[in-house]
């Protein structure tokens, strides 16, 4: 009797395809366009693509390398983007991934720097960002529930999340003193309680499983990504030249106290301090370009957070903002190449702000790959990602304030723009909307609302 014929293993139960480079590039450059919300925001997106629809890189190896994008300085999202292109395609795939991430936004901004600066205020561009700013309060809302599902998988990692929180918010500790602590609770618990650290926060599961990927739990490290000394010490050099000969030459072209060699120099040491993202640097450098280079007002500043909140990319990009209109404001090629100037000070100050982070993927990934299965390093790196569950919230926070109360508390409650992040909200929840659609639904109903206004 001839045995009945086995079933076809269900499609999840065996890895797709291996990803072409050509099928990355489409994906890294589509990204770029759509990676509004923020870190938060960000991170939910590629999660959502590469480990829940494309299966690309599993969820273990997903937040192993999320969590030691957290500690880094510069922005974890174009981070983490790098370090997957890099796993999945070697040095270029890296350079592919975290530069698309960051290029739309780019010209974006450059584009929309020389119609502020140029053509000033108006009643369009005053409507979108009426209509997009609850949308992205509730884009970041999601955000963090969609992180926090993934990542508080047990009371000890809740704890984690809320004394981040109340660190954050109440005692405004620094970020890097949260992060340091939450490390010290996860390596003490890695050795008292090592159920409750296991990479993804489960008792020694990996959460929720969404099939084999093509980088798996247990695939073996590619050849590319395995740890060699002269491997450390080239791409150290490489960054090391990448840095010091485009400073050399705006020094020896333009002296050392002229705009743009400052820039380079100042957006450098801003890179290396951005620990916790966006918002733990935007001090310094509205204290530096505000207060000690006078490149932007006040207020201009204030304009560029808002542009860098409501564009594509990481937020930190607000810094192309600002080398386009201190440029153009020095006239810094004469006035008659006032945009020239600003667009070659806003690529400037992005590769002097982004080029570490490259570094500091291609160098340190293969030391990273070789701990995703060694718990002493998994479990410092897990307590980190509950303890970012809680920063995230106290942004989601800081947005709805500053959405919700434009005036400050003193000031008029906006009912109008509670009823748009609420809407944004039902549509993420409970409509299951893109980031992409809620962006283009609240900027329509934004203008709307403006011009109706005016009429």
């Amino acid at each position: 009797m001839t045995p009945p014929a086995r079933p076809d293993p269900s499609p999840k139960e065996t890895p797709p395809p291996a990803v072409g480079f050509r099928e990355a590039f489409l994906f890294w450059l589509k990204l770029g366009f759509i990676s509004f919300g923020g870190p938060a925001g960000q991170i939910a997106i590629m999660h959502q693509e590469l480990v829940e629809k494309r299966r690309w890189i599993s969820e273990k190896r997903f937040l192993h390398a999320l969590n030691y994008c957290m500690l880094l300085p510069g922005p974890e999202a174009q981070q983490l983007a790098t370090y997957i292109g890099w796993l999945l395609h070697r040095t270029g795939g890296g350079i592919v991934a975290g530069g698309l991430f960051v290029l739309p936004s780019l010209v974006i901004l450059v584009a929309l720097s020389w119609v502020y600066v140029a053509f000033g205020q108006t009643a369009l561009v005053a409507g979108l960002f009426y209509g997009i700013k609850p949308a992205v309060t509730a884009i970041v809302v999601h955000a963090a529930h969609r992180i926090g599902s993934r990542a508080l998988k047990n009371g000890v990692l809740w704890s984690v999340a809320a004394a981040a929180f109340v660190a954050i918010f109440a005692l405004e500790l620094p970020f890097p003193l949260i992060v340091g602590g939450a490390a010290l609770v996860g390596m003490a618990g890695g050795h008292l309680a090592p159920a409750r650290f296991q990479l993804g926060g489960g008792s020694g599961g990996a959460g929720k499983s969404y099939g084999r990927a093509c980088l798996d739990d247990d695939t073996p490290t590619p050849p590319h990504a395995r740890f060699t000394w002269p491997r450390l010490l080239r791409v150290g050099a490489a960054g090391g030249l990448l840095w010091v000969a485009p400073m050399a030459l705006l020094a020896a072209a333009y002296g050392w106290n002229h705009t743009l060699t400052r820039m380079g120099w100042f957006f450098t040491k801003a890179a290396l301090l951005t620990f916790g993202g966006a918002y733990a640097v935007l001090p310094y450098v509205y204290q530096g370009a505000v207060g000690d280079y006078g490149w932007l007002s006040p207020a201009q500043m204030i304009d560029g957070l808002a542009l860098g909140e409501t564009t594509p990319g990481p937020l930190i990009m607000v810094v192309a903002f600002v080398g386009f209109v201190g440029a153009y404001g020095k006239a810094v090629f004469g006035p008659e190449n006032l945009f020239l100037a600003g667009a070659a000070a806003a690529a400037l100050v992005t590769w002097f702000t982004f080029l570490p982070s490259f570094v500091f993927i291609l160098a340190g990934g293969p030391l990273v790959e070789s701990t995703h299965g060694d718990l002493k390093f998994t479990a410092p790196l897990t307590a980190i990602t509950a303890a970012v569950v809680g920063v995230i919230l106290n942004l989601a926070l800081y947005f709805a304030y500053h959405v919700l109360w434009p005036a400050g508390l003193a000031g008029a409650f906006d009912g109008i723009a509670a009823v748009l992040a609420l809407a944004a909200a039902l549509a993420l929840f409970r409509w299951r909307w893109s980031v992409m659609q809620v962006i283009g639904a609240a900027a329509l109903l934004g203008l709307l609302i403006k011009f109706t206004a005016a009429a």
